[in-house]
């Protein structure tokens, strides 16, 4: 019974993080949001820029727009002002979610004042610290790279995608080794009554995170992003047909 418990623990911490549903949306380009303005960024370059609602620069150069076309801007970066901290939002709380498991499970079983937990929980908040800020820079400053949201984990591929599994798989070694120590101890009672409490303890942690619920709240959010991407992009065509300096842009891309 220990063992099956364990065994579902770990394989429930290694793939905290696959929350998504899938989105069949690539975004092309990079986008930082300021509360200015809006930049896409191709090749590490400001390749559009729109200051306040409809002031357009493509590689630095204004376009004189008409009413129709600035209404028209308005609404579509408008979109992407609303979207992009979303992006960046549902990222964060997934990765909050999967971490949490971790910590309480490690705080169940050795203790919240142990060593390892309080080694773990210093990995976590450093972690958590800089993927907020690899993200958002300030209350009202967003940047995301260009991403393909097939698999929804791709958005912390790369910088943090590693390290949160080995801060995992680092975190499953310590509760084994925790349960063996407790197995081995000789100031319990019998050899099954210690494992059995820790059993009771992660169950009760288990019920306590009700993870399921968080998990379907992330993909609830991850397919209305996805809905409100295609619906963008559906305005991002109608730029396309009447800006004809934007006739090649091609921010979201539907596949």
């Amino acid at each position: 019974m220990l063992i099956r418990n364990l065994a579902f623990i770990s394989s429930t911490l290694l793939t905290s993080q696959a929350f998504a549903e899938q989105c069949d949306i690539n975004l092309n380009y990079g986008v930082i949001i300021e509360p200015g303005h809006v930049r896409i960024i191709e090749h590490g370059k400001t390749y559009i820029q729109v200051n306040g609602q409809n002031q357009l620069f493509i590689h630095g150069t204004e376009i004189q727009l008409s009413a129709e076309q600035k209404q028209l801007l308005s609404e579509y970066f408008s979109g992407i002002r609303s979207q992009i901290p979303e992006i960046v939002s549902i990222a964060i709380e997934s990765v909050d979610v999967g971490l949490n498991v971790v910590n309480k499970v490690i705080a169940g079983i050795t203790g919240e004042n142990s060593s390892s937990h309080q080694k773990l929980q210093k990995q976590f908040d450093e972690l958590q610290w800089r993927i907020r800020t690899r993200f958002n820079h300030s209350d009202n400053s967003f940047y995301i790279a260009p991403q393909d949201f097939d698999n929804f984990d791709d958005v912390l591929a790369g910088e943090f995608e590693e390290e949160i599994e080995s801060i995992v798989e680092n975190s499953i070694g310590t509760i084994v080794s925790a349960v063996g120590k407790a197995i081995s101890s000789s100031d319990i009672e019998s050899s099954e009554q210690r494992p059995n409490t820790l059993v009771h303890n992660i169950g009760n942690i288990s019920k306590e995170l009700k993870l399921n619920s968080k998990i379907s709240a992330i993909e609830s959010k991850v397919a209305v992003f996805c809905q409100n991407l295609k619906e963008l992009n559906n305005i991002e065509k109608k730029l396309n047909d009447n800006i004809i300096e934007l006739k090649p842009f091609n921010l979201i891309d539907e596949h």
